[in-house]
């Protein structure tokens, strides 16, 4: 395969010098102020939707918004059993079917809230009754003037395509609102250890990884529940920054029909959080190891050589900690693979789709 020439490639830019690493590494300080500045909205809109309680959620985002929106449908499942569904944009942007929304809490997640088609199915969500909520990184964009609540990401500016801190601050956003909604004093601790956890995060040694996979052409990401949202983050990462390309699947989903391409000496990144989850994505990577697979398991506790070092924290926290530890070793293995993490081929940072 024949990889662009890129400064990277010419090796006149180093993993710290990009802008991916920058950015990244300010999610600590991203999220210290989010949790700050968002505390009064978090605990309206948390009063608010124990007052009215929605009859379902509907979550509304592309790319990495909608991995953090895989995220939030575990989260809000499994902490209030609410029923959260994906919007499938184009029901709104281009078919403009009616959909019943009455009573239904509508959460569009976006860094630039620009997007055509997001705001094309916010509008017809609220035309059709529902209580729209952005969580969105530019306070001034046309979503956060559409929806009738925004929580801000606080991110500010991201000038790498592609997505880091943001991504993790509509994470933190996301668990913010959901702590405040069902009044969790567990979660609410969490997230005030969750800056600091996430600067931990960011020094964690992830370079095996990058031997690993600087000569990789195929490989899968793996998770489950709360931990499935990274796993697709990851792989979509690895796909536009390294041009690796990389398959999200649920470690209970791989075994219907995808087990059959795993050979020896295959990829394997599985994310593996301590929650009720974890046995089950136990014997997953087990299974992998015992077919000869590369696995590589992310999972705080372990230190045996097939894993990659991670922090104990919140079990729903877990998976954040997780990404920004993925975060660096990705930008370090798009420079060794001589790419330009900041600049992917074909890509732009706002993503015009109607």
């Amino acid at each position: 395969m024949t990889r662009p020439k890129t400064p990277a490639a010419a090796g006149a830019k180093a993993p710290e010098s990009t802008r991916m690493f920058q950015e990244a590494g300010q999610a600590s300080a991203v999220v210290a102020t989010q949790l700050g500045l968002n505390a009064e909205r978090a605990e309206t809109l948390g009063a608010r939707l124990r007052a009215h309680p929605p009859r379902a959620v509907v979550t509304c985002a592309r790319g990495s918004s909608d991995h953090a929106a895989t995220f939030a449908k575990y989260l809000i499942e499994t902490r209030t059993g609410v029923l959260t569904a994906s919007a499938g944009l184009s029901v709104s942007s281009v078919y403009a079917a009616p959909q019943a929304m009455d009573g239904v809490l509508y959460l569009a997640i976006s860094q630039s809230g620009k997007s055509p088609d997001l705001l094309a199915s916010v509008r017809a969500a609220k035309a059709a009754g529902a209580f729209t909520v952005a969580l969105v990184n530019d306070t001034t964009s046309p979503l956060a003037d559409l929806a009738d609540e925004v929580l801000p990401l606080h991110a500010g500016p991201e000038l790498s395509v592609a997505a880091t801190k943001s991504y993790i601050a509509a994470l933190s956003a996301i668990v913010h609102l959901v702590a405040a909604w069902t009044e969790d004093a567990e979660l609410r601790s969490g997230l005030t250890a969750l800056p600091s956890g996430l600067a931990d995060a960011w020094s964690l040694d992830w370079s095996p990884a990058v031997e690993r996979l600087q000569s990789a052409h195929n490989l899968y990401v793996l998770g489950r529940g709360v931990g499935f949202g990274v796993a697709q983050e990851a792989a979509l990462k690895f796909k536009e920054t390294c041009g690796l390309h990389a398959e999200a699947f649920s470690a209970a989903e791989v075994l219907h029909g995808p087990m059959a391409l795993v050979t020896a000496g295959f990829p394997v990144l599985v994310f593996a959080q301590n929650d009720e989850s974890r046995e089950s994505v136990d014997a997953m990577a087990s299974g992998l190891s015992a077919r000869d697979a590369d696995v590589m398991l992310v999972q705080a506790g372990q230190t045996t050589g097939s894993t990659l070092p991670a922090l104990a924290a919140h079990p729903v926290l877990e998976p954040l900690l997780m990404i920004q530890s993925f975060y660096r070793m990705a930008n370090a293995l798009s420079v060794a693979r001589g790419y330009d993490p900041d600049c992917p081929p074909h890509l732009n940072k706002v993503t015009e789709t109607v």
